[in-house]
């Protein structure tokens, strides 16, 4: 992987909203996604692009993973949000890239922010076949998936079955590059039932996080993205087992009558490692409160 961020959730928040924005540095979202595009009515674009790019200046995040979306490309908000953001310096962690339909629009974004890592959206029909290109360009760091833009370009209708294909598609290139994977928003914030089913068929899929918008989702979407604790003992005792059993001139180990081969065991250590890393976030946030 190229990074060692903690993506469970990467939370929207509209540039132009300094409430929002305040209330967003305090929240348990393992990242930010300070909004430039879609949340921004045309209206207030300027505003939210001097709102962030002061924001980012003062550090206001402090070492909350930060991301900015810009606008499209091929847009003259484009080159404006360029201007506000490439000399405020390194106080944002990467750029969110709305409408990449191959890697020449990955390059765009390169040469306009070549010290940043990009996170393009996969939101066009072009984008899911071509990702796995997009996947392996060198600054890139993780893809999300843009369900809405998708189905619009798709003219297809929105579900569970229409969704299926693209998103394997993007957890499998994101995976075979190295990369991160990042699902899509859940566009009915209220019902959290729906969520939860959502974020747990995503997981399967191979998705290491979603999209958010609500602080109210990043309860349940870290519970289904993180290993629960019966996960953590099952991986802890197939390691001490698969250990043990070469310790013992063994080259088979058994566990609850299955066959622990090496699919398994490095499947235990990622569940290992990710509980490592949700923990060490969970006491630093501990150890700030107490500050």
């Amino acid at each position: 992987m190229k990074h060692s961020l903690l993506l469970r959730s990467l939370m929207f928040v509209p540039g132009h909203n300094e409430k929002l924005l305040k209330s967003a540095a305090g929240s348990d979202a393992d990242a930010l996604i300070l909004d430039l595009e879609d949340s921004v009515p045309e209206a207030f674009k300027e505003q939210a692009r001097k709102t962030v790019a002061a924001y980012l200046d003062r550090k206001f995040f402090g070492r909350k993973p930060v991301f900015v979306r810009v606008n499209d490309s091929c847009t003259d908000h484009f080159a404006k949000d360029v201007r506000a953001l490439r000399y405020i310096g390194n106080c944002y962690y990467g750029i969110v890239c709305p409408k990449v339909n191959g890697l020449l629009v990955v390059e765009t974004y390169a040469m306009m922010f070549p010290h940043c890592d990009l996170v393009p959206l996969i939101e066009m029909t072009a984008a899911v076949l071509h990702v796995e290109a997009i996947c392996r360009h060198p600054l890139v760091i993780a893809v999300a998936f843009g369900c809405e833009d998708y189905i619009a370009d798709l003219q297809g209708i929105h579900s569970r079955e229409s969704l299926m294909v693209p998103r394997s598609m993007i957890a499998m290139a994101a995976r075979a590059a190295g990369i991160t994977p990042i699902d899509t928003v859940h566009i009915n914030v209220h019902d959290l039932d729906d969520l939860r089913q959502e974020a747990m068929l995503s997981r399967s899929l191979g998705f290491e996080g979603m999209l958010v918008l609500h602080p109210k989702e990043l309860p349940i979407v870290h519970e289904c993205f993180s290993p629960a604790p019966e996960e953590v003992r099952q991986a802890s005792e197939m390691l001490r087992l698969s250990e043990e059993a070469a310790a013992n001139g063994k080259g088979v180990a058994w566990m609850d009558g299955r066959f622990i081969g090496p699919p398994l065991v490095r499947q235990a250590w990622n569940i290992l490692e990710k509980h490592r890393r949700i923990k060490e976030l969970e006491d630093k946030s501990k150890e700030k409160s107490r500050d």
